[in-house]
């Protein structure tokens, strides 16, 4: 299985959210990195014999066949020591949030910690699908020459202080179907490895779609796309580019205009469009212009169906109204940019919660990986999340699991911009809920 590096400019490339996540996770010195680098063929990860040379998760978009499009991320040591290796350790688990399979590396030449047993139990409790790579099989006197299919191998012997003693598993037992013995310096069974992380990776393909299952091929969608300041010059932002895509496939035509053309366009259609999305910062405009009869919707609705679940932020909605002076509300998005005058998150949303709720509550912010787990959640009294673009569906489930937990309300962009706009509803008629 062959690994290729692909741009991050390119117009063609699978977006990060849409690629399947392995995470490779371990002690210090477990030889994370350097497995990362066999695996992908590269010098992704920085490779040395100093413990904690990983000091937060690296990512790199790639492909790697014949899986295809993937994000591999090398995570820091799960032992690493002191208040800043507590830091690291926790960022290394917050990978879990958007890991769609996990690869535990352990050192074959040790014996596996409490550490490692604890993470196996959390990968099993997530139901998330995990391997163990028993890394250093060249430290072994006698390598495992079993297939690690068949279950029950022969154990292979590692050779300690002229001592021969049997190297353990996870379970305990021998190296069973989540188990195998590599060897990152070597390259023993650095293939084995792939296409076992490859098996794990293939999943049945996502009923999930953007807009497609609300279209009819032939059908006419207009899309509504402001160009203002803030948007990439010369392309389309993610989420445009996505449902555009989605209509074609469908066997549907977009036309795309902006709020100002809005009027025009409609009015030189001899067909009725089958649907309007919008941008949801002119959503009331919007509304004002497509005639009630035509069912409209925005694309952070689209993507809150698509990789969350709708309902949960739907119901979060109702907290804007109920706000009260001095309640903390968190502001969440996905991705990290540049921020300029009149952001929707930082400037225009704080400014649209005041003006509905009749209050002035307390905003804090995130942007990127940054989100907090569920006991620090459970300061605030609502949060409102992008659309989620940038993120897996992995990503997002988790950050609504953790919001759940917390017992905190979430609503998603969209969603909180039609209900402050009056329009939720007519918004949410597309859809069944």
């Amino acid at each position: 299985m062959a690994a290729q590096e692909t741009s991050g400019s390119s117009l063609n490339d699978t977006p990060s959210g849409e690629r399947v996540h392995i995470a490779f996770f371990g002690l210090r010195n477990a030889g994370k990195s350097s497995l990362v680098n066999a695996v992908t063929g590269q010098d992704l990860a920085v490779v040395s014999d100093v413990k904690g040379t990983t000091t937060d998760p690296v990512r790199k978009a790639m492909e790697l066949l014949p899986l295809g499009p993937v994000v591999i991320i090398d995570t820091p040591g799960l032992d690493d020591e002191g208040a800043l290796g507590e830091l690291r350790v926790k960022r290394a688990l917050q990978v879990l949030g958007n890991c769609d399979v996990a690869v535990l590396v352990h050192d074959a030449s040790q014996p596996m910690t409490q550490a490692e047993r604890d993470l196996l139990d959390v990968f099993k409790s997530r139901k998330l699908p995990y391997i163990v790579a028993h890394n250093k099989a060249d430290l072994l006197e006698r390598p495992c020459q079993a297939s690690p299919y068949t279950g029950n191998p022969s154990r292979p012997l590692l050779r300690m202080g002229g001592d021969e003693q049997q190297v353990p598993n996870e379970s305990g037992g021998t190296q069973g179907g989540n188990a195998l013995f590599v060897s990152a310096l070597t390259g023993e069974s650095v293939n084995a490895l792939k296409e076992r992380i490859a098996s794990l990776a293939k999943r049945a393909p996502s009923e999930k779609r953007l807009v497609g299952d609300l279209l009819t091929p032939g059908d006419i969608v207009i899309l509504v796309v402001p160009i203002d300041k803030a948007a990439p010059k010369g392309r389309l932002i993610l989420p445009q580019q996505q449902t555009i895509r989605d209509i074609l496939d469908s066997g549907c035509s977009a036309l795309v205009c902006q709020d100002g053309e809005l009027s025009h366009v409609l009015n030189s259609l001899t067909v009725r469009p089958r649907l309007v999305i919008t941008d949801s910062q002119v959503f009331s405009k919007v509304d004002a212009i497509v005639p009630k009869d035509i069912p409209l919707t925005s694309f952070s609705i689209l993507f809150a169906r698509y990789k969350g679940d709708l309902r949960t932020l739907v119901d979060g909605a109702e907290k804007l109204s109920r706000l009260h002076d001095g309640d903390k509300v968190l502001i969440s998005e996905g991705c990290t940019h540049h921020r300029q005058c009149g952001d929707i998150g930082t400037e225009k949303m704080p400014a649209w919660i005041k003006a509905f709720s009749h209050a002035e509550p307390e905003f804090s912010f995130t942007s990127g990986g940054e989100f907090p787990d569920s006991e620090s959640l459970k300061q605030y009294s609502l949060i409102v999340h992008c659309g989620g673009c940038m993120l897996n569906q992995q990503e997002m489930t988790s950050r609504l699991e953790r919001a759940r937990e917390a017992g905190v309300p979430i609503v998603n962009y969209g969603v909180a911009i039609a209900e402050m706009h009056g329009i939720l509803r007519r918004s949410l008629e597309p859809f069944s809920l």
